[in-house]
């Protein structure tokens, strides 16, 4: 973001981005009033669209950026990305970022991947397996079993998901991460791939946000190779849950004309494609993803990694969703720690979502 503002000032010297960094976790959790109080242009996670817009905290970009444009955005989105950040049928931010867990390995350490879930555990018996298993990773695993398991989260207003498929997934989750260094517990996605990339004993991670940087020559001290997911004992491909990042802009900026024609210089296929990419981006326009020169910078990370993302499943985005990801993903923690029963652990989620108003349980199904 600081290199597209840089060539932004160059192109428009009259005007001046500054970009302010936060953290992974920050990213999840900042409040966006706060941050659309106070900044022209922010990066926000989907989940926190519907709120955002029924505050009247962004600016529905539709109502600046041309309709040609948005429409190549939403044919060439990169999965679900582009329909992530549309609520009420307006766009509220641009999809400059796509992301999905996928699966990550050393090919100096690993000769054969595993295909399954039991070829996976037997890996991680031999300590050979990270995950990142910090809340809300942990509660994105729990997603994506439920999803392959045949159970999408949410489908029923009174309840995340049904007893038996919630303790079918945590069974499978906490079984993996008790095969694991319990260090997992306390490691993100950036920090397990750092752990692969660094040391010599850990090989292969089954599933953690992707990241490109760690696939790109000189950028860590060995480069990984990235694929596909696992499939379940039933036969069934695990399905990952959409992360990404969307540009959005603030509705009290006195600028909205010049951050919608930044926004859609960032989002614009050429600059995905390389300024973006080229400064450490992960571009969530479609055609960066299947570019032939980024994806010999990358060893081919997008174009082996696409097929995944395509199928991953979109969380909710009703109010209220961010602060019940928050409590739900120290929930899951609570029992892969050992605190807690998988009985009464989706009790207790259950119960959690029960505290949303059924409002926004209802809506939830239209968004999911």
């Amino acid at each position: 973001m600081v290199a597209t503002a840089q060539r932004f000032h160059e192109l428009h010297p009259q005007y001046r981005i500054s970009w302010e960094v936060r953290t992974l976790q920050d990213f999840a959790d900042a409040s966006v009033a706060d941050l659309a109080g106070r900044c022209d242009l922010l990066v926000i996670d989907h989940p926190s669209v519907v709120g955002a817009a029924e505050e009247n905290l962004l600016f529905p970009l539709d109502a600046w950026i041309p309709a040609s444009f948005l429409q190549n955005q939403k044919e060439h989105s990169a999965g679900r990305s582009y329909e992530s950040y549309v609520h009420g049928g307006h766009l509220w931010a641009l999809p400059i970022d796509a992301a999905t867990p996928v699966s990550g390995w050393r090919t100096d350490l690993l000769a054969e991947l595993p295909k399954t879930w039991p070829e996976l555990m037997e890996l991680a018996a031999a300590g050979r397996v990270a995950i990142p298993a910090i809340p809300l990773d942990s509660l994105m695993h729990f997603f994506m079993l439920c999803v392959s398991l045949g159970e999408e989260p949410f489908r029923n207003g009174e309840r995340v998901v049904g007893e038996d498929a919630g303790r079918e997934a945590l069974g499978l989750l906490r079984s993996l991460v008790q095969r694991c260094d319990p260090a997992c517990l306390m490691r993100n996605p950036i920090a397990t791939w750092e752990e692969l990339a660094r040391g010599d004993r850990v090989a292969y991670c089954p599933f953690a946000y992707g990241y490109s940087n760690y696939a790109r020559t000189g950028y860590a001290k060995h480069p990984l190779s990235f694929g596909g997911l696992v499939s379940l004992p039933n036969g069934t491909a695990l399905r990952s849950v959409l992360g990404g990042a969307g540009l959005a802009v603030s509705a009290r900026t006195h600028y909205p004309e010049i951050c919608a024609r930044y926004a859609e210089f960032v989002a614009s296929p050429l600059c995905q494609s390389t300024l973006y990419f080229e400064s450490g981006g992960q571009p969530g326009h479609r055609a960066a993803w299947l570019d032939d020169e980024v994806n010999r910078r990358s060893g081919d990370f997008f174009r082996r990694t696409l097929a995944t993302l395509d199928a991953a499943w979109l969380r909710p985005r009703f109010t209220g969703y961010p602060a019940f990801q928050d409590r739900a993903g120290l929930l899951i923690h609570e029992h892969l720690r050992g605190q807690a029963s998988d009985r009464q652990t989706i009790e207790n989620l259950n119960r959690l979502v029960l505290q949303v108003p059924a409002t926004s349980r209802k809506s939830e199904h239209a968004t999911a």
